[in-house]
């Protein structure tokens, strides 16, 4: 197995992991997204794939760099945005030799700590994620409201005008 930055070459292996990992996601947007990391500028800092002996890919990891990451104390923070392994490639050592290929290249660009997350009924990504060392450092449910349901414009609110 090898794993390296991605390269153009990658573009259709790439998006097909992209489309397993998040599958509830639109396979357009997801395949635009990883074109224009080659147009660049790009909003991810570094893709990583790994490949099996017969030169497949098998696995991908994406990095990009956030202002701010829960519990971490610098920033940017180098941020795990997407880790797949194609399942018949799981249990031998894809993932982790990812993500130590992510960790060298953080500190390689004078980062101190790299940080991630997990769905929080994804029990495999949490096991693995301790596994290597991350630590959990807070669990949250996330919300979300569409304030133009029914396709009617908003309410105007009286008194107070937006920041």
């Amino acid at each position: 197995m090898t794993v390296r930055l991605i390269g153009p070459g990658d573009l259709d292996a790439w998006s097909g992991m992209r489309r397993a990992l998040w599958p509830d996601a639109d396979p357009d947007e997801l395949a635009q997204e990883a074109r224009a990391y080659f147009d660049g500028p790009p909003a991810l800092a570094a893709v990583f794939v790994a490949e099996a002996r017969s030169g497949e890919p098998v696995g991908m990891l994406e990095v990009s760099l956030r202002s701010v990451a829960e519990g971490c104390r610098s920033a940017p923070v180098p941020y795990v945005e997407g880790w797949y392994v194609a399942p018949e490639a799981r249990r031998r050592g894809i993932g982790r030799a990812l993500m130590a290929a992510a960790e060298d290249w953080a500190r390689a660009h004078g980062f101190a700590e790299i940080a991630s997350d997990a769905v929080i009924d994804n029990r495999v990504s949490e096991r693995a994620h301790l596994a290597l060392g991350f630590v959990e450092v807070e669990r949250a449910i996330h919300f979300r409201k569409d304030l133009q349901a029914g396709g009617g414009a908003a309410p105007a609110v009286r008194g107070r005008e937006p920041r």
